[in-house]
């Protein structure tokens, strides 16, 4: 029996994918596991397509430091050369004594102190040039930390879903069958609310001799819960109206497919709707696993303990 027979046809294809059916052009996935798309734009200027904001504010901690304080030694020492080429007699208070990598440095540390507006007071600039350098870069300085300090308000404050995935998604046992599952936990001092799933299943298929990519909504056994404490497993039964209906193991090794994740969430810390996502290619399910239990009583029976180190954790098992 073929592949395409198996999938059952009164399945619901999900029009409102976002991605494309031609399967000749799919990159591989369409959603990395970190939730972002898998998609490199190009044919425009790098300045035009990508925004400087938006990729500061998502960049990693150590990145984003990282050229800070590139950022801060880089145009002081533009602005030394620029004093030093001047003429470091313009400069009163720096020892002219000293030799040039000294005076140099004495320059760079002026600028230090023009662009953070500190201005210790034992350089000052002379002349009308050092003097609008000097003017000049007081004014980028309180330009530039007046970003930093906006960015750095947007990185803390920007709503974010502490929310972690499984590696992996299992095909498990469930009631009298087996089920797609998937768990996810929020790992933060967070408090989540009215939390939505939604769980799209993307296929490579064969239709006509021409590969198509075909998108089905995967029905949940609980699609929305209340609270998100504890860790939240999304199950799909997998039954006769089920689009993996009937597959095999050996079927999902042989299928290029994934299974796509969107969860939405209300944070009470931030007052505001939180959204994750990630994806699961079919060699990233599991065949005959069941998740262990993330969570159990404290010895004195007064808390629940969750143990965020155990999301990944599943036991082998016989699928009938």
């Amino acid at each position: 029996m073929s592949l395409l027979r198996k999938i059952n046809i009164k399945a619901q294809d999900d029009k409102n994918s976002g991605f494309g059916t031609n399967a000749n052009n799919y990159g591989g996935r369409f959603v990395n596991k970190n939730g972002t798309p898998n998609i490199e734009k190009r044919g425009m200027n790098l300045l035009r397509r990508i925004s400087w904001y938006h990729t500061m504010i998502d960049m990693p901690n150590w990145k984003f430091m990282l050229i800070l304080f590139s950022f801060y030694i880089t145009i002081n020492f533009v602005f030394a050369v620029l004093y030093y080429g001047i003429g470091i007699e313009h400069l009163d208070g720096i020892s002219a004594s000293g030799n040039a990598v000294t005076q140099f440095g004495q320059a760079y540390f002026f600028s230090a102190q023009t662009f953070t507006t500190v201005g210790y007071g034992h350089i000052s600039p002379t002349g009308f040039l050092t003097s609008a350098l000097s003017a000049a870069e007081a004014l980028i300085g309180l330009l530039s930390f007046a970003i930093a300090t906006g960015l750095f308000f947007g990185r803390f404050s920007k709503p974010t879903a502490f929310l972690k995935f499984s590696h992996n998604a299992l095909i498990a046992p469930y009631r009298d069958g087996k089920a797609l599952m998937i768990r996810l936990v929020p790992f933060k001092n967070t408090n989540f609310t009215d939390a939505k799933a939604k769980v799209t299943l993307g296929m490579s298929i064969e239709e006509n001799g021409v590969m198509t990519n075909k998108f089905y909504t995967l029905d949940l056994e609980l699609d929305r819960i209340n609270a998100l404490s504890l860790s939240w497993t999304l199950v799909h039964p997998i039954t006769e109206s089920s689009p993996l209906y009937n597959f095999t193991e050996d079927d999902y090794k042989k299928t290029h497919g994934e299974i796509l994740v969107f969860i939405t969430t209300f944070d009470d810390m931030f007052s505001n709707t939180v959204a994750a996502r990630t994806s699961y290619i079919f060699d990233e399910i599991v065949y005959g696993a069941k998740f262990e239990t993330m969570y159990n009583r404290s010895k004195d029976g007064s808390k629940t303990i969750l143990h965020l180190d155990k999301l990944n954790r599943f036991t082998p098992v016989n699928l009938q």
